[in-house]
């Protein structure tokens, strides 16, 4: 509701229905980022899979959101709820964490070494 929210803000007089749950997902990949950012996660590139620290991969998608957002993109992607959605999920993750959880602390995994 708050990615949403953030969309009204920036684009007060837009009629497009926000739909779907972008705002929200891209909450859930900031608190990834702030819990396990060094973990390695799958993506895909040129048709090939690889193994990709966290950082990388949703720090280029937030810098890429960011853009779009600057450029005032009309092609109806609600940029301005996913950079909201960011936001706010990063800030109700460190508040909510469960006490003694470490943020944005890099620990090597078993078989994650590089």
């Amino acid at each position: 509701m708050l990615a949403s929210l953030a969309f009204v803000l920036i684009h007060p007089h837009a009629t497009t229905p926000l739909v779907g749950a972008s705002g929200a997902i891209s909450g859930i990949l900031a608190a990834y980022l702030l819990l396990r950012p060094c973990a390695k996660v799958s993506v895909f590139v040129l048709r090939v899979v690889v193994r990709v620290r966290a950082y990388w991969v949703i720090g280029g998608w937030v810098l890429l959101q960011l853009y779009f957002l600057a450029a005032q993109a009309d092609d109806g992607v609600a940029y301005a709820a996913h950079v909201g959605g960011l936001i706010v999920g990063a800030g109700l993750f460190v508040l909510m964490r469960p006490s003694g959880t470490a943020l944005l602390q890099c620990r090597e995994q078993p078989g994650e070494a590089g």
